[in-house]
This record gives C-alpha cells, sequence and structure tokens, in this order.
C-alpha cells in the first residue's frame, strides 16, 4: 500500500472516530462550566484538528489542491448544526439555508445525468475503448478542474461501457493482463453478495422511518451493482491495452493511467520483491511480484480515486501474466514512434 493511500486511510478513520466521538460527548445544553468545555473542545476537534489533518493526509502528502478543504469545513459545520446545543447550532444555521440552492443544482445536475447516461448509452455503443480515454486526451495539457469534471461525466458512461459486453465488443485487445484482486470471480461474488445485503438491510433499517427515504437509499446502494460487475469485467479482461498512440493502464475501476508511447522511456523485465512503495511519484500495481518497470521521460498523471485523486508518476512497476509479450510490444512501439 502506497503512503498516499494509507494517509487517506488514517485521515478517514480519524474523522470518523471524531465526529463519533464529538456527537457522542456533545452535551443537549450549556447549564455549566464542564458543558461549555466539552463543546470547546469538540469544536477544536471539528475545526481544528481536522482541517489540519486533512491538509496534512490529502493535500499535502497527497498532492492535492488546497481548495478542497472546504470538503471537510463543510461537513463539520454539517456535524455542529444537527449536533450542537440549540443555543449553539443556531450558528450554523446558514447550512440549512444552503439546502434549496444545494437541492436545486442538485436536481439540475440528477436531470444532467439522465441526460448524460442516455448520450453516453447511445454514444458507447460504437465505442473502440474507454470514454475516460477521451477525456484525458482532451484535456490531458489543459485545465486540471476540466479534466477532474470531464471524468466524473466519463464515469456513467465507463459503467455501462464495461459492465454490458455487448457495449465493449469493439474494445481494441489486451497486451498483458496485470494480476488484481478484483479480476477474480471470488471477488466480485464476494461484492455483489454484500451489495445486495447492504441495500436490503438500509431499507429495513430505514423503512420504519421513511418509506420514500428507505427506496431512495436502499435503491441508489443497489445501483452499484453495475459498477461492481463494470470493476471485475475491466479487471479481468482490459486492465492494460494500447489505443491509438496510448498505453491504458487500468488499476480496476479506482486508478487508472493513459501514458503516451512518445513518453515512454523504457519497458523492461525487472523482478524485485523489495520495491519501495513509498518512493516519490512510483507505483506498484497488480498483486504479487512486480515483473515489468515501465520508465517514463516525464511525469505521467495516475488518476486514483476513479479519477478525481491525481498524482504525477515516473516509474510503473507492473505484475502481469505475461511479461515478456508487454515489453515486446511497447519497444516496437517505442521504436516506431522514435
Amino acid at each position: 500500500m502506497r503512503a498516499t493511500v494509507k494517509y487517506r486511510l488514517v485521515f478517514l478513520a480519524l474523522m470518523v472516530l471524531s465526529f463519533v466521538i464529538g456527537v457522542q460527548w456533545t452535551p443537549e445544553s450549556l447549564t455549566s462550566e464542564a458543558d461549555k468545555w466539552s463543546l470547546y473542545l469538540i469544536c477544536g476537534l471539528y475545526f481544528v484538528l481536522l482541517p489540519l489533518s486533512y491538509w496534512y493526509c490529502i493535500i499535502k502528502m497527497g498532492a492535492q489542491k488546497l481548495w478542497k478543504l472546504i470538503v471537510i469545513f463543510s461537513l463539520s459545520s454539517l456535524v455542529a448544526r444537527l449536533s450542537f446545543p440549540a443555543e449553539v447550532a443556531h450558528y450554523f444555521e446558514f447550512i440549512a439555508w444552503l439546502r434549496y440552492p444545494i437541492i436545486a443544482v442538485l436536481l439540475v445536475i440528477e436531470l444532467y445525468l439522465v441526460v448524460s447516461v442516455v448520450r453516453g448509452l447511445i454514444k458507447v455503443r460504437k465505442l473502440k475503448g474507454d470514454p475516460r480515454v477521451g477525456a484525458v486526451e482532451t484535456y490531458r495539457d489543459g485545465d486540471d478542474k476540466s479534466l477532474t469534471i470531464a471524468l466524473i461525466l466519463a464515469s456513467e458512461a465507463t459503467n455501462w461501457f464495461y459492465s454490458i459486453p455487448w457495449f465493449s465488443r469493439h474494445h481494441p485487445p489486451v497486451i498483458a493482463n496485470i494480476n488484481l484482486v478484483s479480476a477474480t470471480r471470488w471477488h466480485v461474488w464476494l461484492m455483489l453478495i454484500g451489495c445486495v445485503g447492504a441495500s436490503s438491510l438500509s431499507y429495513v433499517l430505514l423503512a420504519s422511518w421513511s418509506e420514500w427515504v428507505a427506496i431512495i437509499v436502499s435503491s441508489i446502494i443497489a445501483y452499484t451493482l453495475m459498477s461492481i460487475v463494470a470493476n471485475h469485467r475491466l479487471s479481468r479482461y482490459y486492465s492494460l491495452y494500447l489505443i491509438r498512440d496510448n498505453l491504458v493502464i487500468n488499476n480496476s475501476l479506482w486508478g487508472f493511467m493513459v501514458v503516451n508511447i512518445a513518453d515512454i522511456a523504457s519497458a523492461a523485465d525487472q523482478q524485485s520483491t523489495e520495491l519501495n512503495k513509498d518512493e516519490p511519484e512510483t507505483i506498484i500495481i497488480g498483486r504479487g511480484q512486480s515483473n515489468v518497470t515501465i520508465t517514463l521521460n516525464r511525469p505521467v498523471i495516475y488518476h486514483g480515486g476513479m479519477g478525481q485523486l491525481p498524482e504525477p508518476m515516473k516509474t510503473v512497476h507492473l505484475s502481469v501474466d505475461n511479461p515478456q509479450q508487454l515489453i515486446q510490444a511497447l519497444n516496437n512501439k517505442v521504436s516506431v514512434a522514435v
């Protein structure tokens, strides 16, 4: 596990722990000095410790944009609005005021997504590769925000493209398969059973409170079945392939790279069990022993977090089923490009 992933998990655990402790220890009213000090400590936890942790673990160590700090401040404000005593909670009423424009924006986004899904389904019938590749090719040397938005919009079409075999029938052939856990049958069945179980459980737990909320939440969870199937098919059949002048490396749906052939310096057979996972601008993809090392001329973005956590990479270590075939194919492409 890479250092950036470890830091993300550390922050996630800290955030969950902080909110659980904060909600449990928040006094119902400020009737004593002890209650006030408890609230002061919880405020420090929400608005000092968590933002600082987010800045260090996500922004600094993960090389993300500083404006993303607004995410944790907004989340802390929402929890404060819902859990703080009434005499203090009204200071966070702006979160409640924002619900109407937020709902309006969400409705517009939902309508746009419906249109995007329909258009995406029409387009993917003739696509010969991952829809995200086109987004990266278009915005590779442009605005990072435009690329982020483009990847978000392309993700829906990508799920449909890989989850339904008929849509991906024109997909470029793979040159090797990365050894991924998500490519195994037991993994996909475990995920499918877990998804169905979570959807059913959410409905049972929420139905007594609100039938509509129960249906909406369980439906959203059930909708991830498509992503689970797409993730498995992508990992098992399309993890490594060439399209146009690019090498596409898929670390399941979670992360991918689109490497221009001209950016590849070398591809060599390098077996090592002592690779440093925390080495800067280096990524290891695949379980087991890495057997191919791709060295790049310049940093190329690895789009983690389904495209939302970009990181520059110059060295890619892969564990594949046919290393010699991959090395030969890449060297042939590189020699032609040169």
